[in-house]
Protein backbone atom coordinates (compact mmCIF):
# COMPACT_ATOMS: atom_id res chain seq x y z
CA UNK A 1 0.00 0.00 0.00
CA UNK A 2 3.05 2.46 -1.03
CA UNK A 3 1.49 6.16 -1.18
CA UNK A 4 1.57 9.71 -0.68
CA UNK A 5 -0.98 11.64 0.40
CA UNK A 6 -0.77 15.50 -0.05
CA UNK A 7 -3.21 16.81 2.58
CA UNK A 8 -4.39 20.70 3.15
CA UNK A 9 -5.02 21.69 6.05
CA UNK A 10 -6.78 24.94 7.73
CA UNK A 11 -4.91 28.68 6.72
CA UNK A 12 -6.51 29.72 10.15
CA UNK A 13 -10.54 28.77 10.62
CA UNK A 14 -10.01 25.03 12.24
CA UNK A 15 -13.11 24.55 10.84
CA UNK A 16 -11.90 24.17 6.73
CA UNK A 17 -10.14 21.13 7.70
CA UNK A 18 -12.26 18.37 5.45
CA UNK A 19 -13.52 14.66 6.96
CA UNK A 20 -11.66 13.58 4.24
CA UNK A 21 -8.50 14.95 5.62
CA UNK A 22 -8.94 13.95 8.92
CA UNK A 23 -9.31 10.37 7.73
CA UNK A 24 -6.46 9.87 6.12
CA UNK A 25 -4.02 11.67 8.82
CA UNK A 26 -5.49 8.57 11.21
CA UNK A 27 -5.20 6.10 8.50
CA UNK A 28 -1.79 7.02 7.45
CA UNK A 29 1.71 5.12 8.84
CA UNK A 30 3.60 8.42 9.23
CA UNK A 31 2.49 12.37 8.76
CA UNK A 32 5.45 14.42 7.38
CA UNK A 33 5.38 18.10 8.89
CA UNK A 34 6.59 21.09 8.29
CA UNK A 35 6.44 21.90 11.93
CA UNK A 36 5.84 19.07 13.86
CA UNK A 37 5.38 21.86 17.27
CA UNK A 38 2.76 23.98 14.77
CA UNK A 39 1.09 20.72 13.63
CA UNK A 40 0.64 19.11 16.88
CA UNK A 41 -1.72 21.63 17.71
CA UNK A 42 -4.01 20.81 14.75
CA UNK A 43 -3.64 17.12 15.09
CA UNK A 44 -4.49 17.44 19.02
CA UNK A 45 -7.99 19.43 18.37
CA UNK A 46 -9.06 16.70 15.56
CA UNK A 47 -7.80 13.70 17.80
CA UNK A 48 -5.07 12.47 15.65
CA UNK A 49 -2.36 10.06 16.76
CA UNK A 50 -0.38 9.40 13.91
CA UNK A 51 3.62 9.54 14.17
CA UNK A 52 4.88 12.62 13.17
CA UNK A 53 8.17 12.96 11.34
CA UNK A 54 9.54 16.72 10.42
CA UNK A 55 9.79 17.61 6.19
CA UNK A 56 10.60 21.31 5.50
CA UNK A 57 12.64 22.75 3.23
CA UNK A 58 15.96 22.87 5.46
CA UNK A 59 16.20 18.79 5.15
CA UNK A 60 13.93 17.59 2.36
CA UNK A 61 16.87 17.10 -0.28
CA UNK A 62 18.41 15.08 2.40
CA UNK A 63 15.26 12.98 3.18
CA UNK A 64 13.49 12.34 0.29
CA UNK A 65 15.38 9.29 -0.60
CA UNK A 66 14.80 7.48 2.56
CA UNK A 67 11.26 8.42 2.70
CA UNK A 68 10.72 7.00 -0.69
CA UNK A 69 12.97 4.02 -0.01
CA UNK A 70 10.07 3.48 3.00
CA UNK A 71 7.38 3.78 1.04
CA UNK A 72 8.66 1.33 -1.55
CA UNK A 73 8.73 -1.14 1.87
CA UNK A 74 4.80 -0.40 1.83
CA UNK A 75 4.65 2.83 4.42
CA UNK A 76 1.76 5.34 3.24
CA UNK A 77 2.68 8.35 4.39
CA UNK A 78 1.24 11.92 4.48
CA UNK A 79 2.65 15.71 3.86
CA UNK A 80 1.15 18.63 5.29
CA UNK A 81 2.21 22.22 5.75
CA UNK A 82 2.13 24.65 8.47
CA UNK A 83 -1.19 26.02 6.64
CA UNK A 84 -2.71 25.30 3.04
CA UNK A 85 -1.83 23.16 0.70
CA UNK A 86 1.99 21.61 0.53
CA UNK A 87 3.89 22.37 -2.61
CA UNK A 88 2.25 26.10 -3.04
CA UNK A 89 4.98 28.48 -1.65
CA UNK A 90 5.83 25.45 0.40
CA UNK A 91 7.84 22.30 0.68
CA UNK A 92 6.15 19.27 -1.09
CA UNK A 93 7.48 18.96 -4.53
CA UNK A 94 10.82 17.41 -3.95
CA UNK A 95 8.91 14.45 -2.65
CA UNK A 96 5.93 14.41 -5.41
CA UNK A 97 8.56 14.36 -8.17
CA UNK A 98 10.40 11.84 -6.70
CA UNK A 99 7.18 9.39 -6.13
CA UNK A 100 6.37 9.67 -9.48
CA UNK A 101 9.85 9.24 -10.64
CA UNK A 102 9.49 5.87 -8.76
CA UNK A 103 6.02 4.91 -9.76
CA UNK A 104 4.79 5.21 -6.51
CA UNK A 105 1.15 6.85 -5.96
CA UNK A 106 0.37 10.36 -5.11
CA UNK A 107 -3.14 11.89 -4.26
CA UNK A 108 -3.84 14.71 -3.72
CA UNK A 109 -6.73 16.08 -1.64
CA UNK A 110 -8.77 18.97 -2.41
CA UNK A 111 -8.58 21.94 0.30
CA UNK A 112 -8.18 25.82 1.94
CA UNK A 113 -5.50 27.04 0.04
CA UNK A 114 -5.26 31.09 0.15
CA UNK A 115 -4.60 32.44 -3.24
CA UNK A 116 -7.96 31.06 -4.11
CA UNK A 117 -10.23 33.26 -1.76
CA UNK A 118 -8.05 36.03 -2.00
CA UNK A 119 -8.10 36.00 -6.00
CA UNK A 120 -12.10 35.47 -6.12
CA UNK A 121 -13.24 37.94 -3.28
CA UNK A 122 -10.57 40.41 -5.19
CA UNK A 123 -13.42 41.84 -7.69
CA UNK A 124 -10.45 41.21 -10.77
CA UNK A 125 -10.87 38.99 -13.27
CA UNK A 126 -10.37 35.39 -12.42
CA UNK A 127 -11.12 33.47 -15.70
CA UNK A 128 -7.47 33.65 -16.89
CA UNK A 129 -4.53 34.47 -13.50
CA UNK A 130 -0.78 34.13 -12.77
CA UNK A 131 -0.01 32.84 -9.51
CA UNK A 132 3.81 34.31 -8.88
CA UNK A 133 4.14 33.71 -5.45
CA UNK A 134 6.81 35.32 -3.21
CA UNK A 135 8.92 37.83 -5.17
CA UNK A 136 12.55 37.83 -5.46
CA UNK A 137 13.88 39.90 -2.27
CA UNK A 138 16.93 41.56 -3.97
CA UNK A 139 18.24 39.80 -6.90
CA UNK A 140 15.97 39.70 -10.02
CA UNK A 141 13.57 41.73 -8.08
CA UNK A 142 13.77 44.68 -11.15
CA UNK A 143 14.11 42.01 -13.75
CA UNK A 144 10.48 40.41 -12.64
CA UNK A 145 8.60 43.67 -12.35
CA UNK A 146 9.54 45.02 -15.81
CA UNK A 147 8.40 41.82 -17.15
CA UNK A 148 5.44 41.37 -14.78
CA UNK A 149 4.71 45.04 -16.10
CA UNK A 150 3.53 43.52 -19.47
CA UNK A 151 1.62 40.28 -18.16
CA UNK A 152 -2.11 40.87 -19.28
CA UNK A 153 -4.08 38.05 -16.96
CA UNK A 154 -4.50 38.61 -13.68
CA UNK A 155 -1.35 38.39 -10.88
CA UNK A 156 -1.06 36.75 -7.20
CA UNK A 157 1.04 37.19 -4.81
CA UNK A 158 2.39 36.13 -1.83
CA UNK A 159 3.60 38.69 0.73
CA UNK A 160 5.14 39.52 3.88
CA UNK A 161 3.59 42.52 6.52
CA UNK A 162 7.06 44.23 6.31
CA UNK A 163 7.63 43.93 2.97
CA UNK A 164 3.96 44.97 1.56
CA UNK A 165 4.65 48.84 1.66
CA UNK A 166 7.53 48.71 -0.31
CA UNK A 167 5.95 46.16 -2.72
CA UNK A 168 2.90 48.15 -3.10
CA UNK A 169 5.65 51.31 -4.31
CA UNK A 170 7.04 49.00 -6.62
CA UNK A 171 3.55 48.32 -8.56
CA UNK A 172 2.99 52.20 -8.64
CA UNK A 173 6.60 51.88 -10.07
CA UNK A 174 6.45 49.24 -12.93
CA UNK A 175 2.62 48.84 -13.09
CA UNK A 176 1.51 52.49 -12.74
CA UNK A 177 -0.21 54.58 -9.79
CA UNK A 178 -3.81 53.66 -11.02
CA UNK A 179 -3.25 49.63 -11.47
CA UNK A 180 -6.65 47.93 -9.36
CA UNK A 181 -4.79 46.19 -6.81
CA UNK A 182 -6.71 43.98 -3.65
CA UNK A 183 -4.79 42.84 -0.53
CA UNK A 184 -6.54 40.08 1.54
CA UNK A 185 -5.00 39.83 5.23
CA UNK A 186 -5.27 37.20 7.72
CA UNK A 187 -8.07 35.31 5.81
CA UNK A 188 -10.42 32.74 7.63
CA UNK A 189 -9.18 34.15 10.66
CA UNK A 190 -11.19 36.84 13.16
CA UNK A 191 -9.35 39.90 11.77
CA UNK A 192 -9.58 39.23 8.16
CA UNK A 193 -9.99 41.89 5.80
CA UNK A 194 -9.93 42.64 2.08
CA UNK A 195 -8.23 46.20 1.13
CA UNK A 196 -9.36 47.33 -2.74
CA UNK A 197 -8.31 50.15 -5.20
CA UNK A 198 -5.89 51.46 -7.30
CA UNK A 199 -2.64 50.82 -6.20
CA UNK A 200 -1.86 54.35 -5.30
CA UNK A 201 -4.80 54.09 -2.50
CA UNK A 202 -3.92 50.63 -1.31
CA UNK A 203 0.17 52.04 -0.54
CA UNK A 204 -1.74 54.93 1.07
CA UNK A 205 -4.25 52.77 3.30
CA UNK A 206 -0.88 50.74 4.56
CA UNK A 207 1.44 53.39 4.72
CA UNK A 208 -1.16 54.90 7.59
CA UNK A 209 -2.30 51.22 8.85
CA UNK A 210 0.96 49.11 8.98
CA UNK A 211 -0.32 45.64 7.98
CA UNK A 212 -0.08 42.06 10.44
CA UNK A 213 -0.48 38.89 9.36
CA UNK A 214 -0.49 36.72 6.09
CA UNK A 215 -1.26 38.22 2.77
CA UNK A 216 -2.02 37.60 -0.57
CA UNK A 217 -2.04 40.24 -3.65
CA UNK A 218 -3.79 40.27 -6.37
CA UNK A 219 -3.10 42.66 -9.31
CA UNK A 220 -5.00 43.66 -12.25
CA UNK A 221 -3.36 42.78 -15.89
CA UNK A 222 -1.78 44.91 -18.13
CA UNK A 223 -5.17 46.60 -20.49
Amino acid sequence: MMKLYIVPTPIGNLQDMTFRAVEVLKSVDVILAEDTRTSGKLLKHFEIGTHMQSHHMHNEHKTTETLIKRMQAGETFALISDAGTPAISDPGFLLTRACIANDIPVECLPGATAFVPALVNSGLPNDKFVFEGFLPVKKGRQTRFKILAEETRTMIFYESPHKLVKTLGHFCEYFGEDRQVSVSRELTKLYEETIRGTAKEVLAYYQNKPPKGEIVVVVDGRK
